[in-house]
């Protein structure tokens, strides 16, 4: 059923960004019952399924959004203000994972809904045709991520919603500083530069003078990777990787404790 409606809607898991939505459990009189489903898109919209009435949508709206901000699943409870009281529990408290919403419809159900974001697999630019960018190139999309090769000639594509980027100038000598003004130019999770500190720094001068900001130019990781006495360009590749991910599961664990 719910590829029917991906299709139907034209998304594509990976590709777009968009939730399902699922009834879990219902108490008293609800219009929707447990195991009804609904695919919600990037705005937290109900695009196409059934969850019950107006009363609900705000919730798993709001939700939704959240969802797509932490990248994880979100489980909420809608139930009536009486029930609340009776808990102890007011909206908006978080006990052992679900989340409690006040449910103002007069039916006094309480519809509890889990909501399971899928966002676009995180794109990786990488600038250069070095050894060390071919080698990523290779070994980055079997972890996850859609490898882009930037170009010196014009700016990165813009990002998708919801969607993470992460970038590496490994040109080694061949147009360092342009690809360092354009990785630079937008906001990225993560930028990295593929070279010595020291030769780095002597960029970073070049970088002042035009114009970039400290801050931006803070945020470049020179060397690239992490320390594992990588020599080849298979081995510094791997190293990228592994920064990579660690930098997108360190994210993660931000967002959802600052959540």
């Amino acid at each position: 059923m719910i590829s029917t409606y991906l299709e139907k809607h034209g998304l594509t898991e990976g590709e777009d960004c968009f939730a399902i939505a699922t009834i879990v459990r219902t108490s008293g009189t609800t219009a929707a019952k447990p195991g009804a489903k609904a695919v919600l898109g990037q705005d937290g919209a109900i695009l196409d399924g059934w969850l019950g009435g107006g009363c609900v949508r705000g919730a798993i709206k709001a939700a939704s959004l959240r969802a797509f901000a932490s990248r994880k699943p979100q489980l909420i409870s809608v139930t009536p203000e009486e029930a609340l009281i009776a808990m102890n529990i007011k909206a908006g408290d978080d006990v052992d994972g679900l989340s409690y919403v006040r449910n103002g419809c007069p039916s006094k159900g309480t519809i509890d809904v889990f909501i399971e974001p899928y966002l676009p697999k995180p794109d990786l630019f990488i600038f250069g045709e070095s050894p060390v960018a071919l080698k990523l190139q290779a070994l980055a999309p079997q972890f996850g991520w859609v490898v882009s090769c930037a170009s010196l000639d014009a700016p990165l594509a813009p990002p998708r919603p919801h969607g993470a980027r992460y970038v590496v100038i490994a040109t080694q000598g061949q147009g360092d500083l342009a690809a360092l003004k354009l990785g630079l130019a937008d906001a990225t999770d993560y930028i990295a530069f593929v070279g010595s500190s020291k030769k780095f720094a002597s960029l970073s001068q070049k970088l002042i003078a035009a114009g970039v900001s400290d801050d931006k130019i803070a945020k470049v990781r020179a060397p690239a990777g992490v320390q594992i006495g990588a020599e080849t360009p298979a081995e510094i590749a791997l190293s990228i990787l592994a920064e990579l991910t660690q930098v997108k599961r360190s994210h993660l664990l931000q967002v959802t404790h600052s959540g």
